[in-house]
This record gives C-alpha cells, sequence and structure tokens, in this order.
C-alpha cells in the first residue's frame, strides 16, 4: 500500500510544478525601457507596446506576477466582480504625469484578469501609430 501511496504523491508533485508560469518574455521588448518611463510620460512605451501587442497571443493565460514581472506594476489598477481586475499601463504623456497622477485619456495598455488571476484581454484603449 505504501508504495502506492508514494506514486500518487510523487505524480501530484510533478503536475503542481508544471503548472508554474515559467519566464515570461516578448521578442521585441526593452522592459528597461518600459520601466523606466513611469507612466509613460518620456513617450517611450508606444514604440516598446508594439512588441508586446504583436505577441499578445504568447500572454494570454499569464497570471498578474507573470506581467508585473515583464512591466513593474501598473501605473493604474481596476476591481471588478469576482476578483477579476484591470491593469492599466499609460503609452504617451498626458495629466498623468502632473503632481497626484490624475486619471488621464492618453493611450493606455489595457490588460484585463479573469476570476482566476489570468489575463484575458490585452489591448490598447486607442490605435498605436505606425
Amino acid at each position: 500500500m505504501l508504495p502506492r501511496s508514494l506514486f500518487a504523491f510523487a505524480t501530484g508533485l510533478v503536475l503542481l510544478a508544471s503548472c508554474g508560469q515559467s519566464n515570461t518574455s516578448v521578442p521585441g521588448l526593452n522592459t528597461a525601457i518600459w520601466t523606466q518611463d513611469t507612466y509613460g510620460c518620456q513617450n517611450k512605451r508606444s514604440e516598446q507596446a508594439k512588441a508586446f501587442i504583436s505577441n499578445k497571443e504568447k500572454l494570454y493565460g499569464k497570471t498578474t506576477a507573470a506581467i508585473e514581472q515583464l512591466l513593474g506594476r501598473p501605473d493604474e489598477e481596476e476591481l471588478a466582480e469576482q476578483t477579476e481586475k484591470t491593469y492599466y499601463y499609460y503609452l504617451e504623456p498626458g495629466s498623468q504625469c502632473d503632481a497626484g497622477h490624475a486619471r488621464s485619456n492618453a493611450n493606455k495598455l489595457v490588460i484585463h484578469f479573469g476570476a482566476i488571476g489570468t489575463a484575458t484581454e490585452i489591448r490598447t484603449e486607442r490605435p498605436l501609430p505606425n
């Protein structure tokens, strides 16, 4: 009886380990430039966002922790029902660059996370310039 329970335990550990998020990377995205451009006030995120958006299919299902590891803490966060949340990252300068960081109409990268905390929608509020 012991070998069977030991086998079940080992199998459970393997399955649990396989559920972990691997390091997330996006070809063409310079995370150093992204994270240094807080609130998009240096106008450097818009170009970086193109790489992010063009690879968004790889990012669906990633956790909030994986996205934060890649892009840093969001500039704004909105909580919704049943633990759903939306992260906003500004892509261009606007009134959010003034003291107090008031909400702005500047274009943003929007990442919506479903109830289990994984990315279900990735988009920009307005199209990015060519």
